[in-house]
């Protein structure tokens, strides 16, 4: 059992690894469960929020909730960084239908929408959180999963935003292994929990 030195520890050392996110970082997280998700995203928005970034954050509405609730509790002026647009909070459902096309993800149709999120951000720089590959994932659309993931990539390399992207566990499947790996190798990070740690170059 961890003592509170060791916890306290931890969770100065994820504190400092969330702060630190270079512009092009690209991280996946399979969780198990959401409070593993959520405590990795409230502390992904609240350091870039800390340090004058702005946080979109496409998610479904029960981790918009949840996630609010626990930037509250941290003491965050929840109206305050919305009206300033460094928290922009985004259902995943409804940004999916700005540039989905017949199932697939429509390229020019995403840059439209991701174009008018960075131009809220007025320059300053920006961290993403984004479920829209999670859910695809969920709904079978797996070849569309892996072109959405390439399409962020693509903004990560160019250096436009920190990506976070994050599955449930219970919704990967042993049958798409190939999938899977294509998934990953859009990532330069894998996190599990409070703790990072990086498996590719």
């Amino acid at each position: 059992m961890k003592n509170k030195y060791e916890t306290a520890w931890q969770q100065k050392k994820a504190e400092v690894f969330w702060g630190e996110l270079a512009p092009s970082e690209n991280l996946i997280q399979i969780y198990e469960d959401d409070e593993v998700f959520l405590n990795s995203l409230e502390a992904f928005v609240y350091a870039g929020i800390e340090a004058d970034e702005v946080a979109i954050v496409i998610a479904t509405p029960s981790h918009l909730n949840a996630l609010s609730g626990g930037l509250l509790l941290k003491g965050v002026n929840m109206h305050a960084a919305r009206e300033a647009d460094l928290y922009i909070p985004i259902d995943a459902n409804k940004a999916l239908a700005e540039f989905m096309v017949y199932g697939s993800p429509d390229e020019a149709l995403f840059k439209k929408f991701i174009s008018g999120l960075i131009e809220r951000a007025k320059g300053r720089r920006i961290r993403a959180l984004g479920e829209m590959v999670a859910l695809l994932w969920g709904q079978g659309f797996r070849s569309a999963t892996v072109k959405l993931e390439g399409l962020w990539n693509s903004l990560c390399h160019e250096g436009v935003f920190c990506l976070f992207c994050a599955y449930p566990n219970n919704r990967l499947s042993m049958d798409s292994r190939e999938s899977i790996e294509d998934i990953r190798k859009q990532h330069s990070r894998v996190i599990a929990g409070w703790n990072a740690r990086q498996i590719m170059s």
